[in-house]
């Protein structure tokens, strides 16, 4: 960046940064918020997944379901020795709110969020049968797929790498609900599968937001955004359309 430019210009013409004490204000509440969201999503996840875990139909299912709930909850570490950079108490963090919390199965909150859990409002429905669970981290593992697709591009780079490092692992979380999903079908009444299928589809299309065009561009200025929540829509309903019906089964 030349002495003359303004850290607006610098961000807009592709820079990056790597430094908390040196992002402007608007920038850092921005990032806050976005490495927030995905750390409750990853805390409240993978509580949630961990009540599941001895519904599982076998030792190797139950080993893959365990390790997801671990390593989500690393993923959430990862960003939050980040977030500690810019003063936010890591070590208090994971125990400020009851990330097992979930509300009615039909509770109708659309994308809203509480002030003091900024979770994806996906997270704050429950998983009712292994089936379920398989289901729901099927869609939600593609939706966040889509997501680290532009997170790995953030113009904060410390961040930015930490997204690199958690991607093909959240990818692998993907690839084992498609396992396991392929083999429930096969044992399960598809009715069943298509019921979960057709709950979590809109629950999960509502968790890349809405369009606020002012919005959206601005944080593609700022560098902290690529694509709108529309663009990310739509990249991950053609995904998860193509494995559903790859397996049987059919989106919403």
């Amino acid at each position: 960046m030349t002495e003359d430019m303004s850290i607006e210009s610098y961000l807009a013409q592709g820079g990056v940064l790597s430094n908390p004490h040196n992002v402007p204000s608007r920038y850092r509440a921005e990032l806050l918020k976005l490495m927030t969201s995905f750390v409750d999503s990853e805390l409240a996840g993978a509580a949630g997944f961990a009540d599941i875990i001895n519904l599982g139909p076998g030792i190797k299912s139950r080993i893959a379901a365990a390790r997801i709930v671990l390593e989500k909850t690393d993923h959430a570490d990862k960003v939050l020795k980040i977030m500690a950079e810019f003063g936010v108490d890591a070590e208090r963090y994971a125990a400020h709110h009851p990330w097992t919390a979930r509300l009615d199965r039909e509770a109708a909150i659309g994308t809203q969020r509480h002030e003091q859990d900024m979770r994806l409002a996906v997270f704050n429905y429950p998983l009712t049968t292994w089936a379920d669970a398989v289901v729901m981290n099927l869609l939600m593992g593609r939706a966040v797929g889509v997501q680290l697709l532009d997170f790995q591009t953030l113009s904060y780079q410390p961040l930015a790498e930490a997204f690199r490092a958690i991607a093909p692992v959240e990818t692998r979380h993907a690839e084992l609900a498609e396992e396991g999903l392929v083999a429930l079908i096969a044992e399960t009444d598809a009715a069943e599968l298509q019921a979960s299928v057709d709950y979590w589809w809109p629950r999960v299309a509502a968790s890349f937001g809405t369009a606020d065009a002012s919005r959206i561009d601005a944080l593609k200025a700022m560098g902290l955004r690529r694509s709108s929540p529309d663009e990310m829509r739509t990249r991950w309903e053609a995904e998860a359309k193509a494995v559903l019906t790859q397996i049987g089964l059919n989106a919403r």
